[in-house]
């Protein structure tokens, strides 16, 4: 469980590990594309598709490990699990906020996002 104040400064230390993410799984939809396409990439071919799969992955089980729920990866959309007023809430980071400004109840998901 994460107070407002933890997950914040959980997602603020996290921040440089999901730029990169972000990036790999940039990089891996460009790579599909290509290779679906039958054409040459310069970011490489099966091998290194498999291998940014691999680091996707790897840093998605990371953060989960980290007892952060990952509800989405495209776009990366994080929940710290925690509670207000007595009852279980998520803390809410979707890709492109800023900060944690958000929360839902635990029993609302997504639809139920709130201001903190």
């Amino acid at each position: 469980m994460f107070t407002l104040d933890e997950a914040r400064t959980r997602l603020a230390a996290l921040m440089p590990q999901l730029e990169e993410l972000i990036g790999v799984r940039a990089d891996l939809a460009e790579l599909r594309a290509d290779l679906d396409g039958g054409g040459h990439s310069e970011l490489g071919g099966l091998a290194e598709a498999k291998a940014l799969e691999a680091r996707l992955y790897a840093a998605l089980e990371e953060i989960a490990d980290a007892d952060i729920e990952v509800k989405g990866f495209a776009p990366l959309l994080l929940d710290f699990p925690g509670e207000l007023d007595g009852r279980p809430v998520r803390w809410c980071w979707l890709e492109g906020d800023d900060g944690i400004d958000w929360y839902h109840r635990s029993d609302t998901g997504f639809a139920g996002r709130r201001p903190c």
